[in-house]
């Protein structure tokens, strides 16, 4: 079966299991967060105290974790949470928004990887090479780094921990050591609004949940985002902005089709 027709299952696994998606994530975010699981057919949860953290990530279908807000509750839960994920065969999905920009987000980091196994991670170009022990410039939460080198850098650190590497950015990178696929969806707008990266990791988490192929979910993720991006800008008329853009953007994600995804699909799989 080739990627494009992988996807489109997933696609419909998704609707058809509604998968429980629970968040430890980022407070800039977490609105719209929520609102793609369920514009793609899931059911999001965000239950980030320490003392339910545990027995929520017991009952989902995949847990996701971004560290773009962190606190030493917010640390403890996701903690507490990757492990039960982990002792279930729960998929795991992080998001190291921030990592290498402080202190706290790159030891947070570090704990996650030492103490939770990953199904994948999915970070801008700066917060890949960050994790791979590259030296590069982070500005706050944005990527700083060349784009250059994206493949061969998410191939090895995919090899390395042993999970599905995403990379996004123009073209978006996914890989998990073996696969290797280049996605050429979506439009610059989505850089002008705050959360279109946690969005996609919530999508990666919806896909996840769905099935058991994380390399499929992670590139059926960041194509569905980078679609509906396409989708969502060629609706605005002359005088709308980033705000209707932003409402749009759920809006085709909600609406989106199995068709769709096989005529709009921009993939390099190899």
């Amino acid at each position: 079966m080739d990627l494009l027709n992988r996807i489109v299952e997933n696609f419909v696994q998704v609707r058809q299991k509604q998968p429980l998606v629970h968040h430890l994530t980022n407070y800039v975010t977490v609105n719209d967060c929520a609102n793609v699981v369920l514009a793609i057919g899931g059911s999001p949860v965000m239950a980030d105290d320490p003392a339910e953290a545990a027995a929520m990530a017991a009952l989902a279908s995949a847990v996701v974790i971004n560290i773009g807000t962190l606190n030493s509750r917010t640390v403890e839960a996701m903690l507490l949470a990757g492990k039960a994920a982990n002792e279930r065969n729960i998929p795991v999905i992080i998001d190291p928004v921030g990592a290498g920009a402080t202190p706290l987000p790159s030891a947070t980091m570090r704990r996650l990887l030492n103490e939770i196994k990953p199904a994948v991670i999915r970070g801008n170009i700066s917060e890949i090479k960050i994790l791979a022990g590259e030296n590069v410039a982070i500005k706050g939460v944005d990527a700083a780094a060349e784009a250059g080198g994206s493949e061969l850098v998410a191939q090895n650190l995919a090899n390395s921990l042993g999970c599905v590497i995403a990379v996004t950015g123009k073209t978006d990178v996914v890989s998990d050591g073996k696969q290797l696929c280049l996605i050429d969806n979506g439009h610059p707008m989505l850089a002008r609004i705050t959360g279109t990266g946690c969005m996609a990791t919530s999508l990666i988490g919806t896909y996840c949940g769905a099935g058991d192929d994380y390399f499929t979910a992670a590139v059926a993720g960041i194509m569905t985002m980078g679609l509906a991006g396409e989708l969502a800008f060629r609706s605005l008329t002359g005088n709308e902005g980033t705000g209707t853009f932003r409402v749009r953007l759920i809006d085709c994600i909600s609406r989106l089709t199995a068709a769709q995804l096989i005529e709009g699909g921009k993939l390099q799989y190899r």
